[in-house]
């Protein structure tokens, strides 16, 4: 195998990097290619995502690729919308969409991209667009207005700058929506208040159904006029005077597909306009906007303040590439969990009720099947330890308000879209308990997880506790539902026993073991059962297909999904000899005559190896559960120079809500969760020479790497606070007590360094 790594990542490191943590991140990388991040403007974990989109007229066929809204290639902008995911698989959200318009004809419609001039839509360049955290600026061409975002938690602020002379008009499009297709939008509604407010609500039909938003809207310059217009009956309303113009009255308007054109006249300064979100209702979006005060350059101050705190936890000196690329990744894990709860806790749940939230702030966009395996455990670190009490609670109270008492899969502004697999809320909640993280309810939290594995009707439940696996005819992607299940299970086997449950952990611990129903030892692949117990075939390792087996991947990335028994897997496949043989012949494997175009998800391939898809992330640290740590670093190598780069394709798969940031940001460092729930992280090599991490505790926490070079890319030892450290594994206890670890790099393998049994991760059965 020869491995070439892009000089740029491993040049000499600075011998300083100062500057504003925030000046660091390139919003744009993963705005192309299948990142499908967004460039716009939010604060972190911010309730609103103000950001440009640039197609919204998608379809089920062709949205994939815009479903953050924003994608670099595309040559206009219709719009700016306050509400996106950051590198979702499936496109939805978009709401609000607000276009500045100038002159003396107003379009209510977006237009033909290709046709300059048909509609509100502008044309643009990238030379004149800028961004960084929490700021987003652009010039529209067409309409002559210069563009500029910011965005507080559940504040997003406009200023356009219009050319002198120019007629100043908004057009506020609520048909607008990522994934639109005719009846998305079921409700919508528009409301002019006295004092010259907007508020406004839309109920969609969409990824999440029944899905309730409201919004209030305040401008720095009174209207002129105004007109609000049901497309459907294709009719102006306009029902008032303005307010200034000697009126008082207000208008409304309902429909479901509601426009409004708002007029201000020849102004002599930039129009700033003041947006606030809510769940519940209209009041909760004005009260939003009123406990976030503030104008353009105020709001914009306050959040690139906050970013800066959030992304100085971590301060990074490493080449410049690499350093851009690492903390566009921290960034990039700061944006979800996004806040849900009004200013005065008020939130909707999956129930579409509203409740107070007490002593917490309420959570949504959970992407858990991707997040669970980086993302939120390095949130723990990175972040206040409220920050996730906030999260566990949030999932808790979630599943108390669901209609199926199960906690979240895939949910966002509080509605479950249940997609993906397993309950892997599960492990979020055990692996947040296990590091010692308390402000949350444990007792209501263990009930919740233990009703979640426990719902005979989700995913094929009844035939796992019954069967102790997933049967084939009875569900799809069974397999794969048959391994996380186990895993989930094992982790709550763990938080039972340390909180002394152990009836539940004595159970759970049965369950961990289930994987090994599926997993076929004779061909060495884990395979989808049927009720009688036999194997389906015919067997393919390398086939892709949803709904099948597997859930988005094959038999080659799911064989290896046995996180918390590493060693019992090794075993059966024979020992650590054919193990390693395996995972080569998994990353050397030649796919040339494979074609996975019809697999959204599968981008990121090194042989059978998939990083752009979460169910390969784990898999190139388990050399070192074979005693081959030295290979762990080879592959690491390889992937972070083929996967990662500081330009606008430079992820090679969905973002997944930070899940792919968070892989790389921890492989970054050096070590990276493979079992979140264990409290050990896997050492892998550094890609940074030094990176001192501030932790909740107020310790800090160094790594450094003695000698980093392209050619430098082994470890030859490791010390901890000045001592060897013979093992492949850090405590997390170890990182929360501060100190230092330091790597020493070297042009050739040290294939003596933790390869002893004792000196390998955690596996439940041991080696």
């Amino acid at each position: 195998m020869r491995i070439i790594l892009a000089a740029a990542l491993v040049a000499a490191p600075l011998a300083a990097q100062t500057g504003r943590p925030s000046e660091a991140v390139n919003v744009f990388i993963g705005t192309g290619g299948e990142g499908h991040t967004y460039p716009g403007a939010t604060a972190p974990f911010g309730m609103v995502q103000l950001s440009p989109d640039t197609d919204t007229g998608c379809t089920i066929r062709d949205c994939y690729g815009h479903a953050a809204g924003y994608r670099y290639d595309d040559p206009t902008i219709q719009g700016f919308s306050h509400t996106h995911f950051s590198g979702a698989g499936h496109s939805d959200l978009g709401d609000v969409l607000v276009m500045p318009v100038a002159g003396d004809r107003v379009a209510l419609d977006p237009g033909d991209a290709k046709v300059p001039g048909s509609g509100y839509r502008s044309r643009f360049s990238h030379a004149r667009e800028t961004a960084s955290p929490g700021y987003y600026a652009v010039t529209l061409d067409d309409a002559g207005v210069r563009a500029e975002l910011t965005a507080g938690t559940r504040v997003g602020v406009h200023r356009y700058a219009f050319a002198a002379g120019r007629a100043a008009h908004l057009v506020i499009d609520l048909r607008s929506s990522l994934y639109n297709y005719p009846g998305k939008i079921l409700w919508s509604g528009l409301h002019l208040r006295a004092d010259g407010t907007l508020t406004g609500f839309r109920e969609t039909r969409g990824w999440a159904p029944g899905r309730k938003l409201f919004f209030a809207m305040r401008f720095s310059s009174p209207l002129t006029d105004h007109a609000f217009v049901d497309r459907e009956e294709k009719v102006p309303y306009k029902g008032f005077a303005a307010p200034g113009r000697g009126s008082d009255a207000v208008a409304e308007k309902l429909g479901r597909q509601l426009e409004a054109q708002l007029d201000f006249g020849r102004l002599t300064k930039p129009l700033e306009v003041r947006v606030a979100l809510s769940g519940v209702d209209e009041n909760g979006a004005v009260a939003n906007l009123e406990a976030e005060p503030g104008d353009f350059d105020a709001i914009r101050v306050a959040t690139r303040g906050a970013w800066d705190r959030a992304l100085g936890a971590v301060d990074i000196d490493a080449p410049p590439a690499m350093r851009t690329n690492l903390y566009t990744a921290l960034y990039h894990t700061l944006l979800a969990p996004s806040v849900w709860s009004d200013a005065d806790g008020r939130w909707r749940g999956p129930d579409d009720q509203v409740r107070v939230a007490t002593g917490y702030t309420v959570r949504s966009t959970f992407s858990l099947w991707d997040t669970f395996r980086a993302e939120h455990p390095l949130l723990t670190l990175v972040q206040p330890a409220q920050r996730t009490c906030d999260v566990v609670s949030s999932l808790v109270a979630s599943r108390e308000a669901s209609p199926y008492g199960i906690l979240p899969v895939w949910q966002f502004a509080g509605r479950e879209t249940w997609t993906m697999i397993g309950y892997h809320a599960v492990p979020v909640i055990a692996d947040a308990y296990l590091k010692g993280i308390r402000c949350f309810d444990a007792p209501r939290a263990l009930d919740a997880m233990v009703a979640s594995a426990s719902y005979a009707s989700y995913g094929g439940l009844g035939e796992y506790m019954k069967r102790g696996y997933v049967p084939i005819d009875k569900e799809p992607e069974a397999a794969s539902k048959t391994v996380e299940y186990a895993y989930d299970d094992w982790t709550i086997a763990r938080m039972a026993r340390a909180m002394g449950r152990t009836d539940v952990a004595a159970q759970f611990d049965k369950r961990a073991g289930y994987w090994r129903n599926s997993f076929d030892a004779k061909s060495g692949f884990l395979r989808a059962r049927l009720a009688n117990g036999a194997y389906r075939t015919p067997f393919d390792p390398t086939a892709i297909n949803y709904g099948s087996d597997y859930t988005e991947g094959n038999a080659w990335q799911y064989s290896w999904f046995v996180p918390q028994d590493q060693g019992a897997l090794f075993r059966l496949l024979g020992g650590d000899a054919k193990t390693v043989a395996k995972l080569d012949a998994m990353f050397d494997f030649d796919n040339s005559k494979l074609d996975y175009s019809h697999a959204e998800d599968i981008a990121g391939l090194i042989g059978q190896y998939i990083h752009g898809n979460e169910p390969s992330h784990h898999v190139a640290y388990l050399y070192n559960y074979a005693g081959a740590p030295w290979r762990t670093q080879e592959r690491l190598t390889q992937i972070v120079a083929s996967q990662y780069k500081p330009t606008p394709d430079g992820l090679s798969g969905n973002d997944d809500l930070g899940q792919m940031s968070a892989w790389l940001f921890f492989t970054g460092l050096g070590f990276y969760p493979v079992a979140p729930g264990s409290n050990e992280y896997v050492i892998g090599r550094p890609f940074v020479s030094r990176a001192v991490m501030t932790l909740p505790n107020g310790r800090r926490f160094t790594v450094a790497a003695d000698g980093l070079s392209e050619a430098n890319r082994y470890v030859s030892q490791v010390t901890l606070n000045g001592k060897p450290l013979a093992r492949s594994f850090i405590r997390h206890d170890e990182i929360m007590a501060g100190g230092e670890l330091r790597f020493v790099m070297g042009a050739v393998p040290n294939k003596g360094w933790a390869t002893a049994k004792a000196a390998r991760p955690y596996s439940i059965s041991g080696y």
